[in-house]
């Protein structure tokens, strides 16, 4: 039987019935589509509610033998179409009614009750469309596990005027190596003959072919750099300014747009049968950079650029002076533009991660990065097989306290010999422990009210909530994608690895949220309490053993192994003796206190030769979540400035070299006094420019303050440039100055940079951090007078 991956689950409304269409390709090649019109729209009511339901005579209402988490009969309300459901829902609950799973969009319903993820085996006969799609009209659908299938894509990018009000070229490239470029040029333009584009006398021709072009290419994916926001809106809108049919798609149908408040602040688009991927999002999640502009991402990446760097205004004027003057080499431009995103996608695997997550969820690729939505589609068909329905999401639920992890006090110093030993996917392994789910934690309360309830041996968490010992759906479902990890690991499936771990990694921010119908305080508490004891048991574990810890946080500790271990071999013998012996005393708490065995893993990360946490800045204490550590070598730094994107360049200069020289027993002063005086002749002036993003929407949203990186937003708006999400700026004798991300300094910027600023605010309090803890303070390194202490 045919076997393929669902792309895009939608629906649509035929003379008056709905027909769930599933968009895909199969694993033989084509693309397919699947029509269902015999299912119907539902949800559940409590059984006691069925009456409220008379005032709807559409909705058919039926009894059924399934349950909710508190045990009680619910019946089935069935529509007749989907847009039904939220009506009939808002009426029911401004009536007192509960009401169960009556958010769940219409084609995931489908999916759900039929336990189909995103792999489906198909069973019916298919003909072929003129769209060459293989049609399947109610077949009968598996779940198919493991579908190889690798979409294909196209990626768009368009140049334009500068007000977007023509499109003046566009670049179709696919991931198979067809390249397509199209130029449209007026008549009585200079010639544009052999210019690597097809030609066009207007801009409507040029739409009509673009249009005809994607179909034509067929691809089950589109990308494109901003793609939704810039490209794809900008293609509608001078469509339907030129008469032209937007439409782009397998079916029937114009671009819709859509922004998810559930999802985040990322807009969508949907085209019929293609799924639409941006590469900024994608990669936004992936890689840590001062902005995302393509040719900051490109450089990084791939180690090549745009054709044209310049940023603002002067990318644009190029641009026109090009379509005017040089065609040939705007279409090289355009087209260039499109294949860098193919190739940072292809580069660091992110379509084939989002294929795996939705493989993995059942979520289309668009959306695998909706944790709570793909959390439903993994829970929700276990939770019926158990024969239970779950809430409907309550939109209007009032915050909750959800306890975090641990976090142990930290000894602050230079030390030798730091062994780091951590819990390998914490919470997922405490929740397979001690059955920490929301259907036991409904048992266990229904075994509490029952019969048995003096005999109840529920598992009781450190807050007090109990889970029954069997039932429990979470700890099964992890179970299975901790094996389907460590085959993909055997196998050197890197997508899918990194797939399984962040759906696993996923589960307690999920369980943690008030936007989860599953959430509960009490269960969300009961996961980090476990987690808390766990680590203060492991402190204590390593303690009773003479060893001291010198910092503990969530699932990890640092331990000190001391001087006496000898050279790096020892060392590392001694560290994995000392987490067998860990792992030991910790399971054997665990059974004796639980009657349970333990799903924990404790794992030896690495052992440092040298290790530095700091002191709180102007505090005793030592840091939290901020260290630096010598491994073979090299540094391994967490939450210093560093490796953070809001200090400037010049105090990742400075924080690593004091760090390299300390943990090699060198002396520091003197770099920290040739860092400080190159800064202030101006040496080290391009590595004064910080980055922030603007993370509101709109610069007249900071209305209480405008911090630095705002007041230079502003600016740079006021003088007609666009930063987008992101403002590079350096600190002046007048404040903060936007600069241009791809020129150097002008002269008279340079000469205005507030060099006091940069001493006292980035490289003192970068030295004096690490300084510290060797004796010494950057007021050393350059020759200030030490106050003398008064008597």
């Amino acid at each position: 039987m045919p076997r393929g991956l669902v792309l895009q689950p939608t629906y649509r409304v035929r003379r008056g019935v709905p027909v769930v269409q599933l968009y895909g390709r199969l694993e033989d090649g084509p693309p397919f589509l699947v029509e269902e019109d015999r299912y119907r729209p539902a949800f559940f009511v409590l059984d006691d509610h069925r009456e409220l339901l008379d005032d709807e005579p559409d909705a058919t209402c039926e009894r059924t033998a399934l349950r909710d988490l508190r045990g009680r009969r619910v019946a089935r309300v069935t529509l007749p179409i989907p847009a039904r459901v939220p009506v009939v829902r808002d009426r029911l609950r401004a009536r007192g009614a509960a009401t169960f799973e009556a958010d769940v969009r219409f084609p995931y319903r489908f999916l759900t009750e039929l336990g189909v993820r995103a792999g489906v085996e198909v069973r019916g006969e298919a003909q072929v469309t003129p769209a060459g799609l293989r049609l399947f009209r109610n077949p009968e659908l598996r779940a198919a596990d493991d579908v190889r299938v690798e979409p294909t894509a196209l990626s768009i990018d368009l140049e334009t005027t500068p007000d977007a009000s023509r499109v003046l070229s566009a670049a179709l490239v696919t991931d198979r190596g067809d390249a397509r470029a199209l130029l449209a040029r007026e008549p009585g333009a200079r010639d544009a003959r052999d210019v690597g584009a097809r030609v066009f006398a207007s801009e409507r021709a040029l739409l009509e072919a673009l249009v005809a072009t994607v179909r034509e290419l067929d691809p089950d994916v589109v990308v494109g750099w901003n793609v939704v926001g810039f490209d794809l809106r900008v293609l509608a809108e001078r469509c339907e300014a030129n008469g032209v049919a937007c439409e782009l798609g397998r079916a029937p149908g114009a671009i819709a747009f859509r922004s998810d408040a559930s999802f985040g602040r990322d807009a969508r688009a949907e085209i019929p049968g293609r799924m639409v991927l941006d590469g900024i999002p994608l990669v936004r999640d992936a890689i840590a950079l001062d902005d995302y502009r393509l040719e900051t991402v490109a450089r990084h990446v791939l180690g090549r650029g745009k054709r044209i760097a310049h940023a603002g205004e002067g990318r644009v004027e190029e641009i026109q002076r090009l379509h005017r003057e040089d065609p040939a080499a705007l279409v090289a431009y355009n087209v260039e533009d499109a294949r860098l995103v193919l190739d940072i996608l292809a580069a660091e695997g992110l379509l084939a991660l989002a294929v795996e997550r939705s493989q993995l969820s059942g979520m289309q690729l668009d959306r695998v990065g909706a944790s709570i939505a793909s959390f439903d589609l993994l829970y929700l068909p276990a939770l019926r097989a158990a024969g239970r329905v779950a809430p409907t999401v309550e939109r209007d639920r009032e915050p909750a306290d959800v306890r975090g992890g641990a976090v142990l006090d930290g000894v602050p110093g230079l030390f030798r010999n730091v062994a780091l030993l951590d819990f390998k996917s914490l919470y997922p392994s405490l929740m397979r422990t001690f059955q920490l789910d929301p259907l036991a934690h409904a048992l266990a309360g229904e075994a509490r009210a029952g019969p048995r309830a003096r005999g109840d041996d529920a598992i009781v968490a450190p807050n007090g909530a109990r889970f029954a010992r069997s039932g429990a759906i979470l700890p099964g479902l992890l179970a299975s994608l901790a094996e389907r990890r460590e085959r993909a690991k055997a196998r050197g499936d890197r997508h899918a690895d990194q797939a399984i771990k962040l759906m696993m990694n996923s589960m307690f921010g999920v369980l943690g949220s008030t936007g989860c119908r599953f959430f509960d305080p009490d269960v969300a508490n009961a996961i980090t309490g476990f987690g808390q004891q766990t680590l203060a048991w492991t402190r204590e574990a390593i303690e009773a053993r003479g060893l001291r810890v010198l910092y503990g946080d969530t699932d990890s500790v640092f331990v000190a192994l001391g001087d006496a271990v000898g050279d790096a071999a020892s060392a590392q013998r001694a560290a994995e003796r000392l987490r067998a012996d860990v792992s030991a005393a910790i399971d054997a708490r665990i059974r004796a206190d639980y009657g349970v065995d333990s799903a924990l893993v404790l794992e030896l990360e690495c052992v440092y030769a040298r290790f530095l946490l700091p002191h709180v800045r102007g505090g005793a204490g030592g840091s939290k979540k901020r260290y630096a550590g010598w491994l073979d070598g090299e540094l391994d730094l967490v939450g210093l400035e560093s490796v953070r994107r809001d200090w400037p360049p010049v105090a990742r200069r400075l924080q690593r070299g004091l760090l390299e020289r300390v943990f090699r027993d060198e002396d520091p002063l003197p770099f920290a006094r040739e860092v400080a005086e190159a800064m202030q002749a101006g040496r080290l002036d391009a590595e004064l420019v910080y980055a922030k993003r603007v993370r509101k929407a709109s610069l007249d949203a900071y209305t209480a303050s405008a911090p630095p990186h705002v007041q230079a937003a502003r600016k740079a708006a006021e003088r007609g440039a666009r930063p987008g999400g992101s403002i590079r700026y350096v600190v002046t004798r007048d404040g903060p100055e936007p600069v241009d991300p791809d020129a150097p300094l002008p002269d008279a910027l340079r000469a205005a940079i507030d060099r006091a600023h940069y001493l006292d605010k980035v490289l003192r309090p970068i030295a004096d951090g690490v300084l510290r803890e060797v004796g010494a303070s950057f007021g050393d390194a350059l020759g200030e007078a030490k106050q003398l202490d008064l008597l």
